[in-house]
């Protein structure tokens, strides 16, 4: 609804929703994870608490952008898979696993 109302004022007509449904379909996928996330975080945060959480979500946001990276998906410049980013990559989930540890 809101982004109803922000077109009318915006455009004074119903031309941007005609606009977004052209839009590639790669490009829909950014509403759905959206709310997949938001889902996601509202179950998981009362059960295995707020810094494993946020600690597991950021790492999983930078393993997708290293697969991202490496195989050039959404148009973008292959980057490389460098010893480097495995390490970091490593740390990172071992850093999560951590986080999901209660003493």
């Amino acid at each position: 609804m809101t982004a109803l109302a922000v077109v009318l004022v915006a455009r004074r007509s119903l031309a941007g929703f005609g606009d977004a449904a052209r839009q590639p379909p790669w490009m829909w996928l950014g509403g759905v994870a959206g709310a997949l996330i938001v889902f996601t975080i509202t179950l998981a945060a009362p059960r295995i608490g707020t810094f494993a959480t946020i600690g597991v979500f950021i790492a999983a946001q930078l393993a997708m952008g290293v697969v991202i990276d490496r195989f050039g998906l959404f148009g973008l410049d292959r980057i490389p898979l460098a010893w480097t980013r495995i390490a970091g990559l490593a740390l990172l989930a071992v850093g999560a696993g951590l986080s999901l540890h209660r003493s």
